[in-house]
């Protein structure tokens, strides 16, 4: 069994970057960042519970915004997820895929339209695979290796000119593993129901989907595999290949390796479309691109309960927080940094466990009331605030560190 650790921390306050006009970040308005936890490890079952409930993860750094004090509701891709059984790709889909595999296989991204599209058979069609017959007589040599998270030279290489010429900001090999490489989440075997193909993870966790053209990486996608979901981190690629929309291309080869998951594991069948902040906000622009995958479906803040994305978008058109199951709680306005302060009563407290020693592999812990920490104001506000946010039922699966 993976026992699940972290240290809770919170409140913080973070500057928004997608409400000001020009799309900068902005020093004058700012969300509160509900709760944090720094995960030392956690079960991949957690975690999945976790995301479910909006959180998600820069490397070992687990968020959830505060979706009431927030100046524009970015929750809705943190709790966003595509039922990909249910996928049909559009017309532009189909489009991209037979432009890219004409590229790789003629040298040209000219070609016919294949009447005949299959989603799976298509992210495959151009795709070198490992024992197969190597003389296909195609232009480029197009390579998919699925590897465990790991740090190289080639992918900080990649991540350094990503960040460079595509967000102009500057990187450095530290950054890049704490942000892209180092991951919680401890590997569990997949329960697979029948025999997976050979391309096909043998075990639930963090990973790199490395993307390479004549053997030169140009692209990286960093996804999490979980009990009942794909979760897409981050994309990084390289600006030279950009004419070929690899972002898109990127969405469309997740989608299909849920698809795949999900034939052999029924309960995988969702995929959480992920950006560099894997934010969905309906009043930014340059996130509606994400409505082009259907069916979504948006988690309501209060009940955790799915609701289709075209149902959803009046209420996120006209409040900065929207509640789908009670329309009512909904907010407009400015934001209100004001919390109330969360309590819990001494039964509950004593089924949240605090870490109070470690020594080897044996972890000693104690309810959170009896921790000597639970008397210092700040550590019991960072506890209750994490708490709070991730349920009662599932704090009790996390030990914490205070």
């Amino acid at each position: 069994m993976v026992l699940s650790i972290g240290e809770p921390s919170g409140p913080q306050a973070s500057t928004c970057g997608y409400c000001s006009p020009s799309g900068q970040r902005s020093e004058t308005r700012s969300f509160r960042n509900a709760a944090g936890l720094t995960a030392f490890q956690l079960s991949c079952e957690v975690y999945q519970m976790m995301i479910d409930r909006g959180w998600r993860r820069s490397g070992t750094w687990c968020y959830k915004p505060h979706l009431r004090s927030s100046c524009c509701p970015p929750a809705y891709v943190i709790a966003r997820r595509l039922d990909t059984t249910a996928f049909k790709p559009s017309k532009h889909h189909k489009k991209l895929l037979n432009r890219w595999n004409n590229f790789v296989q003629h040298g040209s991204g000219k070609g016919k339209h294949n009447s005949e599209f299959n989603l799976v058979a298509s992210v495959h069609a151009s795709e070198f695979q490992s024992g197969q017959d190597t003389e296909q007589g195609f232009e480029h040599r197009y390579e998919m290796t699925l590897e465990p998270s790991s740090y190289t030279e080639e992918k900080y290489e990649l991540f350094k000119k990503y960040q460079a010429e595509i967000h102009h900001d500057p990187s450095s090999p530290g950054g890049f593993e704490r942000f892209l490489v180092t991951s919680p989440l401890r590997p569990e075997p997949v329960p697979y129901l029948m025999e997976p193909a050979n391309y096909l993870p043998t075990h639930y966790g963090s990973y790199h989907w490395c993307y390479r053209l004549d053997d030169k990486l140009i692209a990286v996608s960093v996804i999490d595999i979980l009990p009942g979901c794909v979760s897409s981190v981050y994309f990084m690629y390289d600006k030279d290949y950009e004419s070929h929309s690899l972002g898109k291309l990127s969405a469309l080869r997740e989608i299909a390796l849920t698809q795949e998951l999900c034939a052999a594991i029924p309960s995988l069948r969702s995929l959480y479309l992920g950006t560099p902040l894997s934010y969905y906000i309906h009043s930014c622009q340059k996130m509606r691109y994400k409505g082009e995958y259907q069916p979504s479906l948006l988690c309501d803040p209060e009940t955790y309960q799915w609701y289709p994305l075209a149902e959803c978008t009046k209420l996120l058109a006209d409040h900065r927080y929207a509640c789908f199951s009670c329309p009512e709680h909904s907010l407009a306005g400015e934001p209100n940094t004001e919390t109330g302060t969360y309590e819990l009563d001494n039964e509950t407290l004593r089924r949240i466990l605090v870490v109070s020693k470690i020594e080897g592999a044996q972890v000693t812990v104690v309810p959170a009331n009896l921790s000597p920490e639970w008397n210092a104001p700040y550590s019991r506000e960072e506890l209750l605030v994490c708490v709070e946010e991730l349920g009662v039922e599932l704090a009790t699966k996390i030990l914490f560190r205070l």
